[in-house]
């Protein structure tokens, strides 16, 4: 396993290709970011080749998979991710699903979701990318959002049943929403593509004070065999640099 540090979160407010630049100094070897079609990806892609930091998730453009009349709209936009993903060799792209609709019965956004899902898997797949899942808590951050439980996205994940299709498990997002975080993991880490942490309550550095022991979440990964990154993505509450230095004393990996 690895950290990787989400310079949109930890960095918020610094021209990414500067954050890139800080992340690597502090001898990080991989970073993530959210959008991308705001950003200068000509620096991004300058700083990558100049540090030889990998880029290893990014956002594909925020279009919910729970309207089919703009599953179209979302695949263009997945399409439009996977190149500006391939010019500067990130290979997995994180999604949403979009806000609950308060008049469609959940069966019906749950399929239409996986439908979504489906119809993206073979252009990922042609394409070796992978797309991740995002469940996001609707008790503090992000209300009315529709898939807020790990559990049913391990259901959609199943049901697409594609190599390229995983979820992005939020250590932050389901320690407010379900509890149970290291027995939810460990019970689907073979659909599990990506791990995000922080420091909860507050989403601060996941080694101040938080309710979640990272040293017991992040034994439990390495333990079942997870080799992927593990994304950095909280606010810091103090100097950035600082506080990724401290970061790297306390929580090895």
């Amino acid at each position: 396993m690895r950290y990787s540090v989400c310079a949109s979160a930890v960095y918020m407010g610094t021209p990414l290709a500067d954050a890139v630049r800080r992340i690597s100094a502090l001898s990080f070897s991989a970073f993530e970011f959210w959008s991308w079609w705001d950003q200068d990806m000509d620096a991004v892609a300058r700083a990558i080749k100049d540090t030889g930091i990998a880029p290893i998730g990014m956002c594909t453009r925020f279009v919910p998979l729970n309207l089919p009349e703009r599953r179209e709209e979302y695949i263009l936009g997945l399409r439009q991710s996977i190149d500006a993903a391939k010019k500067i060799g990130c290979g997995m792209l994180i999604t949403q699903v979009g806000q609950a609709l308060p008049n469609v019965e959940r069966s019906a956004q749950h399929e239409c979701i996986v439908e979504g899902l489906r119809a993206c898997a073979p252009i990922l797949e042609s394409e070796g990318l992978t797309l991740v899942v995002e469940p996001l808590n609707t008790q503090i951050d992000h209300a009315g959002y529709y898939l807020d439980r790990s559990q049913e996205g391990f259901e959609m994940i199943g049901e697409v049943d594609s190599p390229a299709i995983r979820l992005l498990f939020d250590v932050y997002h389901q320690q407010i929403t379900e509890g149970n975080l290291i027995q939810n993991i460990t019970r689907n880490i073979g659909q599990i593509g990506h791990i995000h942490i922080a420091g909860n309550p507050g989403r601060h550095e996941p080694y101040l004070r938080s309710e979640v022991c990272y040293p017991t979440i992040l034994e439990a990964l390495a333990e079942e065999g997870y080799r992927g990154d593990v994304g950095l993505e909280y606010f810091p509450s103090m100097q950035p640099d600082e506080s990724l230095r401290k970061l790297l004393q306390v929580m090895p990996l």
